[in-house]
């Protein structure tokens, strides 16, 4: 069976509060409650689906309610979800979104810990891919296997490093072809596989070449796309290897959305680049980036994570 886009990855049943303001510690304030499908793997698949990708999901899941809820909801957005069966409880997610779009996030992974590497051993989806995303919301040492096993079949690889706060390896960031942190993850790779100290809020006021050669030490031939919200996207091209791109590094500026929501802008952006590359592998990277920039940014302008992903297709560029 063949796929365009395989995601690798987390589903979380997300339970989520939306309150004025994000509660101080000590606090106690009132909020509008609700609960839905979440999990970055998940919330990613979804986007490469509806951003128009043949898309299959690999992740684990607990025999309860959460996993009935990711198959049943897999298969009404049309996309294959093959699951490792868990002793462990589905993936759970506590979120707060303030009034101006804002969160917090805490995971309870569950059954995504127990993801193995056999299990996606088994798996002859990851050598007939065109696009293989990953995160780190499961085992580094699973999704490092994910990565070697698309990489010995050519497959394109991207690494969505995060959250920020997961264990990464330099060995995990040499199987990607495609990294994509934001800021607050991209400084946290820097300092702990560089000795880079770079606060995360002054990434984005960085010129291009200083923000290029961070990217380089970081990967020497890998492309990097640095989201950075509000301000934009930057990417870092390796200079023997442009992506059908005129130039090694370059910023791409942030939609002007009404945006609501902010949860899952990310794997928005990152489940649309996958899509985009894998259906129109021949285009300049600068497209894809466009692309996803556009896609994420409508996913802000509706609450929710996984629910929130438009559908939208490079086509309709």
């Amino acid at each position: 069976m063949s796929s365009s886009v395989v995601v690798v990855g987390s589903f979380n049943v997300d339970h989520v509060w939306r309150c004025e303001a994000l509660p101080a510690p000590g606090a106690t304030i009132a909020g509008r409650y609700s609960t839905g499908p979440g999990g970055k793997g998940f919330n990613q698949a979804v986007a490469a689906s509806r951003a128009g990708a043949d898309t299959h999901f690999l992740c684990a899941l607990g025999d309860d309610a959460g996993g009935a809820m990711a198959r049943d909801l897999a298969a009404q957005d049309g996309f294959a979800l093959i699951a490792e069966a868990s002793a462990e409880p589905t993936g759970t997610a506590g979120i707060y979104v303030d009034a101006r779009g804002r969160n917090t996030i805490v995971i309870g992974p569950g059954a995504n810990a127990a993801l193995s590497t056999g299990f996606l051993q088994q798996q002859s989806v990851l050598a007939n891919a065109k696009v293989v995303l990953v995160q780190l919301e499961s085992p580094v040492q699973t999704i490092e296997a994910a990565l070697a096993a698309a990489r010995e079949a050519g497959v394109t690889t991207v690494l969505n490093a995060a959250p920020a706060d997961a264990p990464s390896t330099i060995g995990l960031l040499k199987l990607a072809d495609v990294i994509t942190p934001n800021e607050t993850e991209f400084a946290a790779l820097l300092g702990r596989h560089v000795g880079e100290r770079v606060d995360a809020d002054d990434v984005a006021a960085l010129d291009g070449a200083s923000l290029h050669a961070l990217c380089r030490k970081l990967v020497g031939n890998g492309t990097v796309v640095v989201t950075l919200g509000a301000v934009g996207v930057f990417v870092s091209h390796a200079d023997e290897n442009l992506r059908g791109d005129t130039q090694p590094y370059y910023r791409v500026g942030a939609e002007q959305v009404q945006a609501i929501d902010t949860t899952g802008a990310g794997d928005a952006f990152n489940g649309a680049l996958a899509a985009s590359m894998a259906q129109a592998p021949e285009a300049a990277f600068a497209r894809h980036v466009r692309f996803a920039n556009q896609f994420a940014g409508r996913s802000t302008e509706k609450e929710g994570a996984a629910a929130a992903m438009p559908r939208f297709t490079p086509a309709d560029l």
